[in-house]
């Protein structure tokens, strides 16, 4: 990516702040290695000085890191009132990094100044001029994010241009307007980065979303005039988080015409969005714009008849052009399009009268209680199941039973016993297991893993329960989705029925029975 325009990514520092994300150096390093994948220009790695693990992330970046397309930058604050820049232990700490960018974050609100820094506008002045002139002189690139400059715009007209003004002549390369509590709209935001454009200054803009604008404020900005955007993966950040690096990617790439990054890199976003998922262990939102597992997945039966004529029809892009796909799903809104759509999607031929067939079954079956949206393996087999006719089978169940204990000494276990016939044998087991379906789990396995050693490769990953209201008044019944994995790939069952270990059992039975059909076994 040129220096025209820059894509900075601030996910290893302001995202981290997130509630309940916590990052360790490695995991710093994983997702740095995802963002440079993706063609970002500036990867901010946290503030060196501020702690011991930003400070090791900058001292293992130097041999760990080989970024691509990224430079790394190193967030720090403007020396303190009263120090020279070259005598700060803070400002030390920004050159000792290494980091071929120092990002500054400097105040712009005069009330900021006075009451949270302590001093007088004059002296913040100074500070921002004698710190950015310093780095520079260092060797290091300076860009100075303005802290809440839009409020402090709005206070201080006057003293918020200054703030940018001082920055600039003391060589920094941008200034980053900074909605630092996410509360600006569009048009307003807009107006603002306008006239500090018309000032002279290169500007960036750091958006937060507390009023769910971070985005549209970002793409406003841009469209008045600013260079430099941050933002942070997966809208990671504190609050409500920070403008959604990938969204905005995607916007401007796709719906400006903006050179942000290659085609193969575009194509890789959504897979750079779920490892870093992974990497900071933070569920990514299934209708996260461009990127989600939803964001391309149809559901009603008008939508799905469109889509089987033109996919366009009910998409704003192709999704492959960010590694996406379009996905059915099977419900009870669903008509004969979506079924055929979906079975295409699976690899299977069905049309017809054949289609109209399961469509009345699954809608008899959500009815009770059932769902395929997240069940495709059920669906899959109940698909299979109608067009062959017979129920595919690689074992039939005798009997299970489970029992739950709880020992003098204050565990509690279980243990289940299944009965099973498979290959022609009789097999019983016995598991234990932390809860019920634990229990089960694990004797299942080991009653079959001998005939079928693939099972030992099954992994549940995910299980769901939800009680449904029934029809004859305190009646109710159960609903248990299971999330299931062979190291490959994961699927969805789902069991009903009047209690959560019966539900489970169903769900259970149905994610052995796909992967078997997975590993390629012919069923009987």
């Amino acid at each position: 990516m040129s220096d025209g325009f820059h894509v900075y990514d601030t996910t290893l520092r302001d995202g981290s702040q997130q509630e309940g994300l916590n990052l360790s150096v490695q995991d710093k390093l994983v997702i740095a290695r995802h963002l440079d994948s993706l063609g970002v220009g500036f990867i901010e790695g946290g503030w060196p000085g501020a702690n011991p693990k930003d400070t090791e992330f900058f001292r293992l970046a130097r041999t760990e890191l080989d970024l691509k397309h990224a430079q790394l930058a190193a967030f720090g604050a403007t020396r303190r009132a009263g120090l020279k820049a070259a005598d700060d232990p803070q400002v030390a700490a920004l050159r000792d990094s290494r980091a071929p960018v120092v990002t500054l974050v400097a105040k712009s609100h005069d009330r900021h100044v006075e009451l949270a820094l302590r001093t007088t506008l004059e002296e913040n002045l100074a500070m921002i001029r004698d710190t950015v002139s310093h780095l520079r002189a260092e060797g290091q690139r300076v860009f100075v994010d303005a802290e809440h400059f839009f409020d402090g715009f709005k206070a201080n007209r006057a003293y918020a241009l200054e703030v940018v003004r001082t920055a600039a002549e003391a060589g920094a390369d941008v200034v980053a307007l900074c909605d630092t509590n996410g509360g600006m709209l569009p048009d307003e935001l807009a107006d603002v980065v306008h006239e500090v454009v018309g000032a002279g200054a290169r500007v960036g803009i750091h958006c937060h979303d507390d009023s769910g604008c971070a985005v549209a404020n970002s793409l406003a900005a841009v469209r008045a005039g600013a260079t430099h955007v941050q933002g942070c993966a997966n809208g990671y950040g504190e609050r409500s988080g920070n403008a959604n690096l990938f969204t905005v990617i995607g916007n401007l790439q796709l719906k400006r015409g903006m050179n942000i990054v290659g085609d193969a890199q575009l194509a890789e976003m959504t897979r750079i969005a779920h490892a870093v998922s992974e990497a900071t262990n933070v569920t990514l939102s299934s209708q996260a714009p461009y990127v989600g597992h939803s964001a391309f997945a149809h559901k009603a039966g008008l939508h799905a008849s469109a889509v089987k004529v033109d996919p366009n029809l009910y998409q704003h892009i192709d999704p492959l052009v960010v590694g996406n796909d379009m996905r059915m799903l099977v419900s009870s809104m669903s008509g004969r399009a979506s079924v055929e759509l979906k079975g295409k999607e699976l690899g299977y031929d069905v049309s017809g009268q054949k289609a109209a067939e399961v469509v009345s079954r699954v809608k008899d079956l959500e009815s009770k209680g059932y769902t395929f949206e997240a069940a495709d393996a059920s669906f899959e087999l109940l698909l299979r199941e109608e067009l062959a006719g017979a129920r595919t089978s690689y074992f039939t169940v005798e009997s299970w039973r489970v029992i739950a204990e709880q020992r003098p000494d204050g565990v509690q276990i279980s243990e289940a016993t299944v009965k099973v016939h498979a290959k022609g044998e009789r097999i019983i087991a016995t598991g234990e297991g932390n809860g019920p379906v634990n229990a089960l789990d694990t004797a299942l396995r080991f009653a079959l893993e001998r005939l079928y050693p693939e099972l030992a490769n099954l992994e549940l990953v995910d299980f769901k329960v939800r009680i449904l209201e029934g029809s004859h008044g305190t009646d109710a019944i159960t609903r248990v989705l299971i999330d299931s994995s062979d190291g490959k790939a994961e699927w969805g069952t789902v069991g009903v029925g009047e209690n959560v270990i019966a539900a489970s059992w169903q769900a259970l039975e149905e994610a052995v029975t796909y992967s078997l059909l997975r590993a390629g076994y012919d069923p009987s």
